[in-house]
């Protein structure tokens, strides 16, 4: 790289396809796979040095490796972080992004629609340690306000949330917790750093499911944590991520620079033709409500235009019964039933029954998540197929829930 150039500087493709590059003495275009567990030292000197932080290197896969290292800069570079440490999926991002700043006798504020995996460590591992968590509706600034008890340390926000697209003000959320001394943590992975960036709009960490857009193509688990604050990441997750373990895998870090590499192109694609599916959707005879985050009649469409400059690659549906739900999923020829979401190919779930099946059904009603709802997310394929599939298996849904 030339000395002028600053990657800082970059624009969003270059920082995905060039950011953290680290070449080897052999000057590969693609980046090096460092499968190894450990590191060898010169010397027991140069061991005793690196374990004592007075000198730079690898020591164990566990603490770092190469290649995890290149996806993690190249991450940092295109959210605008300072600090990445990735992870063997999006949930241990989760996990370790609120055990690093939670201990017992603490307070915890989440928005009420949370990924069903997301509400089980609030409501169900954390109390283990002592640590309470209150929902609310993300949606509402004054409930956020109110939660706030002497003892609240963090706050987390999912947005676009799961499965519904629940929007949350994050700048007016975030100024809540600062004022009462909290940390924000944001969930960003419907959005994607493309079409979010929540460090800007005063998130103090960030985490990603990896697995889903960042791969985008099905293959391998990842996760990150993100942020600007150094000093936070020594005192919160440093000792945490390295002796708890949840590290990637070096391979898994390969393919993810990978996908990294394309990453732009794939969700403004799978953005374009989500809306205009939703279109499609929102306009038909059998469908009760759509939800799509780049639609006016999306509730908190308002906030979308403020903080999200792309409305995304999922969209959701209420087809009014899970019969009629469960019909629709099985009419499709094209679009996969999956849980998962973010891969060029494009998939169809049934919340209540997969992704949310381990909320009470009495937390998925008080976020709106009824029985007819469906959650989609719109891969690669050609927009008129899609299409077509999605209205055929549409027109058959009621008829088949008969």
């Amino acid at each position: 790289m030339a000395k002028d150039e600053k990657p800082e500087d970059w624009e969003t493709a270059t920082r995905l396809v060039r950011g953290g590059m680290a070449r080897s003495e052999h000057g590969e275009i693609s980046e090096a796979l460092y499968l190894t567990q450990s590191f060898a030292y010169p010397d027991a000197a140069s061991a005793n040095a690196r374990f004592a932080g007075d000198a730079p290197g690898f020591i164990y896969q566990r603490f770092g490796n190469p290649t995890t290292q290149i996806f993690e800069d190249r991450l940092a570079l295109l959210e605008g972080a300072k600090v990445c440490r990735a992870t063997a999926s999006g949930m241990s991002a989760v996990d370790a992004a609120l055990r690093g700043l939670l201990k017992a006798g603490d307070h915890l504020v989440a928005g009420r629609a949370l990924f069903g995996s997301c509400r089980w460590i609030c409501a169900e591992l954390l109390p283990r340690y002592g640590v309470e968590t209150t929902f609310v509706d993300a949606t509402d600034l004054s409930a956020w306000k109110a939660a706030v008890r002497p003892n609240t340390v963090a706050f987390l926000i999912e947005s676009p949330a799961n499965p519904l697209l629940e929007i949350t003000d994050i700048p007016a959320v975030c100024a809540i917790a600062h004022e009462a001394g909290a940390k924000v943590v944001v969930d960003n992975v419907f959005a994607t750093p493309i079409f979010q960036k929540p460090l800007e709009l005063g998130a103090d960490v960030v985490v990603y499911s990896a697995t889903k857009h960042i791969d985008g193509q099905g293959r391998v688990l990842g996760g990150a944590i993100l942020l600007n604050d150094e000093e936070l990441f020594e005192k919160a997750y440093k000792d945490l991520l390295r002796h708890t373990g949840p590290a990637m895998s070096p391979f898994n870090s390969w393919v993810l620079l990978k996908g990294l590499e394309t990453l732009d192109l794939r969700v403004r694609r799978q953005a374009q033709t989500a809306r205009f599916l939703a279109d499609i959707v929102a306009a038909h005879k059998n469908v009760a409500a759509c939800a799509y985050p780049g639609r006016p009649d999306h509730p908190q469409a308002a906030i979308v235009d403020k903080q999200m400059t792309g409305g995304g690659s999922v969209l959701a549906f209420d087809l009014g019964s899970q019969e009629a739900a469960w019909a629709f999923l099985d009419a499709l020829q094209i679009v996969d039933i999956s849980n998962n979401l973010g891969d060029a190919k494009s998939m169809a779930t049934h919340p209540a029954t997969t992704t949310h099946r381990s909320v009470p059904e009495a937390e998925r009603l008080a976020m709106g998540l009824t029985a007819g709802w469906v959650r989609m997310s719109v891969g690669l394929e050609g927009q008129n197929d899609l299409a077509r599939d999605v209205t055929r298996a549409l027109d058959r849904a009621r008829a088949n829930a008969r």
